[in-house]
């Protein structure tokens, strides 16, 4: 239950902790910084990749499936990939055990060293542009539009549930096209694709932008991102998408013949999201009692619960048919529905239960409401309570989740704007950033070296620049150059 639970103002990092572990998302694995995603957490994230899927396969995608193991000569053929995956890597060196001469268990067998070492997939780029190689000869070929869902394994040393782990889940869509404009263009659809899951389904506001050169991925020409605000104001990157160039079709010699005959090498785009969102998702509405989830994600949109009576089995059983034939109506709308008929605990037990799992409703259905046609109905996000007619209560439901969707929506679309301030000066940035945090606008004069001496002094970083950024007017805040960009900073998970 959330007794116990830390409360976001004392502790928003000890909060998130408990709250993944109490409402029954994940644990910590055996395994150095990997988790287990127990299956109420795998339901959501199933019904984010049925929605995700969904969108890739109406813009044209397939999905395919790559090998987990790379060869460690395949990521060296890119010099700007290799050096930004390096030191994330897991790597297989040898390919059996054997028993131990002291009787002790297992040892790595020395005979069994691999003649080149395996590395355990941080990204798929270099393996799938090999296999591209054999795919593409002629312009028919192209495009290609491929997703692949995964895991991947990036060895990090700060590990937390979701936000952060060795191995985690993911799609990684991959494509070649025979132009630049159409790889721009592929890569720019599919952030538009993130930004619309991230909006109509998490309920969650973002502002799309573009990367700067120092947060490009490892590889790209450029990096086009959506950021998030987290209640406690920090920046949380929710997804990537990449216009690759040709940097992999050179590296890897995945040539075309044109329709004059001309060879070209290939375009190329990657984009991607992570289980990075449930953390995003948690952030974004929980509150200190548990997980708010926004109805299009609840694995259950509502809970039917029936107060039962000691003794009185008659009166009960009344309510359990009643309770099923509500049930089979929701249903009937689509609407995921759970039944608690455990009499063993008492009511006031449950409904602390469903508002940490975060059920978007539930409903309550008691004596009287048998005699009188009613039942009552709880909302999570606003923990309102109303005695409603049973007429047409499916439908009823189904409308009160429409509005709690779009009233998350708007809450954090309110807390973005809330938490945006625009400032002038490096001293009024470090004052507003100390004091408030959120998003800051401000101008920058586009060099590395500005943007790494305010990350150094500060902990801010550029998050994006924003795609729909106005004509920049006057000074760099740190430097006094003429400001090239106007950029959000913020800190970030």
């Amino acid at each position: 239950m959330s007794k116990g639970l830390t409360k976001r103002e004392d502790d928003y990092s000890q909060w998130y902790n408990e709250l993944v572990l109490k409402s029954g998302l994940a644990e910590h694995s055996d395994v150095r910084g990997c988790m287990v995603i127990k299956p109420y957490g795998f339901a959501i994230w199933e019904l984010m990749k049925e929605a995700l899927d969904k969108r890739f396969k109406e813009t044209g995608h397939v999905n395919a499936y790559f090998p987990l193991f790379i060869p460690k000569s395949y990521l060296s053929k890119e010099a700007a990939h290799v050096e930004g995956f390096a030191k994330e890597c897991a790597v297989v060196t040898h390919y059996r055990l054997k028993n131990s001469p002291d009787g002790q268990g297992v040892i790595v067998d020395p005979e069994a060293k691999l003649e080149e070492e395996l590395v355990v997939r941080p990204t798929s780029e270099t393996i799938i542009w090999n296999t591209y190689r054999n795919w593409i000869q002629s312009y028919r070929d192209l495009p290609i539009l491929v997703n692949q869902w995964a895991n991947v394994v990036r060895w990090e040393i700060r590990t937390r549930l979701f936000l952060r782990t060795a191995e985690f889940l993911w799609q990684e869509g991959h494509t070649a096209h025979a132009t630049r404009q159409e790889a721009i263009e592929e890569s720019e659809k599919m952030l538009g694709v993130y930004a619309e899951f991230a909006e109509n389904i998490m309920a969650m506001p973002v502002i799309k932008g573009i990367k700067t050169p120092n947060e490009r991925f490892a590889g790209a020409l450029e990096t086009y991102c959506i950021e998030a605000m987290m209640q406690d104001g920090k920046a949380l990157q929710a997804g990537t998408s990449h216009f690759l160039g040709q940097n992999f079709a050179k590296a890897f010699d995945v040539k075309f013949a044109d329709k004059d005959g001309q060879e070209e090498y290939v375009w190329a785009s990657s984009w991607g999201v992570s289980t990075r969102l449930m953390g995003a998702l948690i952030m974004t509405h929980s509150d200190d009692e548990g997980l708010v989830l926004p109805p299009k994600l609840a694995p259950y949109q509502t809970v039917i619960i029936p107060f039962f009576l000691k003794n009185k089995p008659e009166i009960n059983e009344q309510l359990m048919n009643l309770a099923k034939t509500m049930a089979d109506e929701l249903r009937g709308l689509g609407i995921r529905v759970a039944i608690d008929d455990d009499e063993t605990k008492r009511p006031g037990f449950k409904f602390a239960e469903y508002e940490l799992k975060g059920y978007p409703t539930r409903i309550v259905i008691g004596p009287r409401d048998l005699e009188n046609g009613t039942v009552e109905v709880a909302r999570r996000d606003t923990k309102e309570k109303k005695t409603l007619s049973r007429e047409g209560i499916a439908q009823t439901i189904q409308d009160l989740l429409n509005e709690i969707g779009e009233n998350m929506m708007n809450k954090a679309l309110k807390h973005q704007e809330d938490n945006t301030r625009s400032v002038g000066s490096y001293d009024e940035f470090k004052t507003v950033l100390e004091n408030e945090g959120g998003f800051i606008l401000a101008n920058w004069d586009g060099s590395s070296e500005t943007e790494e001496s305010i990350k150094e002094e500060t902990g801010a970083t550029i998050r994006c620049i924003p795609l729909d950024e106005k004509e920049v007017t006057g000074p760099c805040m740190y430097s006094g150059k003429e400001a090239k960009y106007r950029v959000i900073f913020a800190k970030a998970y």
